[in-house]
């Protein structure tokens, strides 16, 4: 059992340095995809919001979202609520880029789950979720024995 954690890591990091090569080919880096692609499933979130999500840096998340705003991919719009905060959008430029992408996760997860049935697919993925759902609980736990 203790070789279980593990596993699931090097199989994480397995479909990630795969995804990596495959969106290299579009000019993409691993930090630029993952802001791509949290932005395209919530848009307008707040830069404070989306370092928190993807757990980085506010300053590192700053230095990449100048990047893809001098692609033309992202735009900062102030956030009427807080002068002195950014709300993230994509902008029209960004959309054939996140299709490409989405096109390229299809084929790393067709390719990945080759074999497996559906059955399997969805035991593995029920069985992923009790996994971190045990860990927030565990998290909990710790939080409130802690104040």
């Amino acid at each position: 059992m203790e070789i279980l954690p593990f596993e699931i890591a090097e199989t994480a990091h397995a479909m990630r340095r795969s995804f990596d090569r495959r969106a290299a080919s579009l000019g993409v880096t691993r930090a630029q995809w993952k802001v791509l692609f949290r932005l395209s499933r919530q848009p307008g979130l707040r830069q404070v919001e989306l370092a928190d999500k993807l757990d980085v840096e506010p300053i590192t998340l700053s230095r990449i979202i100048d990047r893809l705003a001098e692609a033309g991919l992202v735009e900062r719009t102030p956030d009427p609520a807080d002068r002195r905060a950014w709300r993230l959008q994509l902008t029209d430029t960004a959309q054939p880029l996140i299709a490409k992408l989405r096109k390229l996760a299809e084929g790393l997860v067709d390719d990945a789950f080759k074999g497996l049935s559906d059955q399997e697919l969805e035991t593995m993925r029920d069985n992923l979720m009790r996994i971190r759902d045990n860990l927030a609980a565990a998290e909990g736990c710790r939080k409130a024995a802690n104040q």
